[in-house]
């Protein structure tokens, strides 16, 4: 019994990684992942302080509403190509339009 459920535990997280969905960091509310491998270990938009964590940035909760803070990292570093809050990831429709009201028309993916 105890090994079907860690089989089970093991294959769900592979299906996971292989659709590219991001682990939240512990005390993580946003993450993010740049089309470009960030410059700095740290960066601040608006009030909200981002760190570079497994080539992910992330934060803790900020005032803005998510899109905006999606809009704002765009801006910062180039293009992301993902981007979720609370869990919840935004789907492509979402992110393309962070990354057009950033003023980035098409991200290059980054290994991703």
């Amino acid at each position: 019994m105890l090994r079907a459920v860690i089989s089970a535990i093991v294959a769900s997280a592979a299906t996971l990684a292989a659709a590219g969905v991001q682990a939240q960091p512990a005390g993580a509310y946003y993450v993010a992942t740049p089309a470009a491998a960030p410059t700095k270990a740290r960066l601040i938009t608006r009030s909200t302080a981002w760190h570079v964590e497994n080539g992910a940035l992330v934060a803790a909760r900020a005032p803005e509403r998510d899109a905006i803070l999606c809009q704002l990292l765009a801006r910062d570093v180039g293009g992301l190509t993902a981007f979720s809050a609370g869990g919840k990831t935004f789907d492509a429709a979402q992110l393309g339009a962070c990354n057009a009201k950033a003023g980035i028309t098409a991200p290059t993916m980054a290994n991703n």
